[in-house]
């Protein structure tokens, strides 16, 4: 489906009904990747699959673009489908955005599933390494983001027994809008610290990070952890910074009993 969103054409996806669980996917990606947990949970929640601005089948606007403005962008998507609350869950820098919704519309936000992200800003040297990788993508395509950054992405398990879904992560980014993966390295550049933001976190909040995921590393979770006043900590085995496509299984478990507990407290 699609719908004209802040000035841009918007693609996004809608399975299931029930509790309204926004799955917001991770850089340089689109809402493909939580194909396992539309597949998995549909029957649990109504799932709401956005591509972000400039990415997958949603339109690349130019750049710049923010965390705030992704926020935006799905605050009104929200109210298109008529959503007051939703939960969020957002791998990476799917993360980095629930971070930037719930500042800006808290109480729009049921809950908060935080999944191979962190709450930290870019260092110096990292907003520097963004900037060098916007700069590749511009002379020399999606491909050369692709093909630097896919062996980071995946557990050193999943690259050697899971040739299939290497290759579909792969392809996945080389079909990048170039607008959309500069767009979204300069937001990730630039945004703001999330850290003061943990204690302010109200909302039953689960965090889920792969045991070998190198980005976004399982201390970066511990930490969260700790700043968050009742969250619940899951750590996957085998699986690296896309935990919910590696080991699918075990996340949509841990997410399902989640669900569970959230709605029946909500009864």
């Amino acid at each position: 489906m699609h719908t004209s969103i802040n000035g841009f054409e918007m693609h996004y996806q809608v399975a299931g009904a029930g509790t309204p669980l926004v799955l917001i996917h991770g850089y340089p990606l689109d809402g493909t990747m939580w194909q396992p947990q539309v597949a998995g949970l549909s029957h649990r929640a109504r799932l709401i699959v956005p591509d972000l601005r400039g990415c997958g089948r949603s339109q690349a606007t130019e750049p710049p673009y923010t965390m705030d403005s992704y926020a935006d962008d799905l605050r009104a998507l929200l109210d298109h489908l008529g959503v007051q609350r939703a939960i969020l869950a957002g791998l990476s820098m799917g993360g980095y955005i629930a971070f930037a919704f719930y500042r800006q519309y808290s109480q729009r936000v049921q809950a908060l599933a935080l999944l191979d992200t962190r709450a930290q800003a870019d260092t110096p040297e990292g907003r520097e390494g963004r900037m060098r990788a916007a700069e590749t993508a511009r002379k020399e395509g999606a491909a050369a983001i692709a093909k630097g950054l896919l062996p980071r992405l995946l557990s050193p398990k999943t690259l050697e027994r899971q040739p299939a879904l290497v290759e579909q992560v792969g392809q996945m980014m080389e079909r990048q809008p170039v607008n959309g993966i500069v767009g979204a390295l300069m937001a990730m550049a630039e945004r703001a610290d999330s850290t003061g933001t943990l204690a302010q976190i109200t909302c039953p909040t689960l965090i889920i990070v792969g045991a070998d995921d190198a980005l976004t590393p399982p201390e970066a979770a511990r930490q969260m952890h700790t700043a968050i006043r009742g969250s619940r900590l899951e750590i996957i085995p085998d699986a690296g910074h896309l935990s919910n496509m590696e080991q699918p299984g075990l996340v949509n478990q841990v997410l399902a009993d989640w669900l569970s507990r959230i709605t029946a407290e909500t009864a």
